[in-house]
């Protein structure tokens, strides 16, 4: 009797650690604190786990993992599964998405961000791309249009751009560039120290960065109306691990990104909606730059700076052309579907 139960004892114990092993767990690599901008990945984690009963369950790191810069290096070794980074971080590692970083691409809403990111992500180019760091792309990180927060007197005319250091990556960097600013592309969680030390007299965030990484709380005014782009930050997963889901385990993962990007746009429109009472509540004067001003800044970075981008893919193998008319057909067809 004794053999027996002893028998049946490590019978349960050894199905116990199969079943243990069964379990999928993926770590997921962000940075700064959990914010507007990561909360589609804490919902697809979310997602995931009720899906699969606890099956397959999702560790999001905040800047535990890796640094921002070396989040795609990461996922290409395998060090974690999923992963957030922005395309301007390293435009040699993701030419093909630096496309929707061009300045002024007319971009109006989140919605139309989405839409525009995840048709070049499903370009075979862009997904060659990617293939090089063993990554899949997965989803977009919406941001709105970008402005510009700083200190001392405000900067309402395009001469007064000539000279001005300002954090600002990828297309939006070049854009200032050429309106005589001297660009730097610190990553965000070290945007605040820059500011306050005087490495930069702007910054160029997004509403939700400017909130979470501080530099708000340095700033006498902001940009209301400057819009001249925004950067692009996917979410991908490491090859491999995709591959090695079960089949259920995919489905719940890639049938849960669109409710997880739902979520994320209900999200940061509370956000919006009382961004005024934040300026006010913090004493930074909101600034409208003139439709002159506005013309002549597009006319300096928008059209050079797009055909220089289409002539640089173009000599890399690139369907640059291709890629800068699949966002304007997709803007298009977005509109007209509304």
């Amino acid at each position: 009797m004794n053999k027996l139960l002893t028998a049946a004892v490590a019978a349960a114990a050894g199905f116990a650690i199969v079943g243990e092993a069964a379990a999928t767990e993926w770590n997921v690599s962000v940075w700064g604190k959990r914010r507007a901008f990561t909360e589609h990945v804490e919902k697809l984690a979310e997602l995931v786990s009720e899906k699969t009963g606890g099956a397959f369950t999702m560790n999001v790191s905040y800047g535990g993992l890796s640094k921002p810069r070396e989040n795609l290096d990461g996922i290409s070794i395998g060090a974690f599964e999923m992963a957030q980074f922005c395309a301007g971080y390293h435009r040699d590692k993701n030419p093909s998405i630096t496309v929707l970083e061009l300045p002024f691409l007319g971009v109006q809403n989140l919605e139309e961000e989405v839409a525009v990111s995840h048709a070049v992500y499903a370009h075979p180019s862009a997904a060659k791309d990617l293939a090089r760091w063993n990554a899949k792309l997965l989803m977009t990180s919406p941001m709105p249009q970008y402005n510009l927060v700083g200190t001392g007197d405000p900067r309402d005319q395009l001469a007064e751009f000539d000279g001005m250091r300002v954090r600002a990556t990828g297309g939006l960097g070049k854009a200032f560039e050429a309106v005589g600013g001297v660009p730097t592309s610190v990553p965000a969680t070290e945007a605040y120290n820059a500011m306050e030390s005087g490495v930069v007299d702007t910054v160029a965030f997004a509403q939700h960065a400017h909130l979470s990484f501080g530099t708000i709380n340095k700033a006498d005014w902001w940009t209301a109306n400057l819009n001249p782009g925004t950067v692009n930050c996917p979410v991908v997963v490491n090859t491999d691990a995709y591959e090695a889901l079960s089949d259920s385990e995919r489905e719940a993962l890639d049938s849960s990104v669109d409710e997880a990007i739902a979520h994320y746009l209900e999200n940061y429109g509370k956000l919006l909606t009382k961004w005024d009472s934040v300026l006010a509540e913090k004493g930074v004067e909101k600034v409208m730059i003139s439709e002159e001003e506005l013309a002549a800044f597009r006319a300096k970075a928008a059209d050079p700076i797009r055909e220089q981008w289409i002539k640089d893919m173009e000599a890399q193998g690139i369907p640059g052309q291709e890629l800068y008319d699949l966002v304007m057909t997709t803007l298009e067809n977005t509109r007209a579907g509304n």
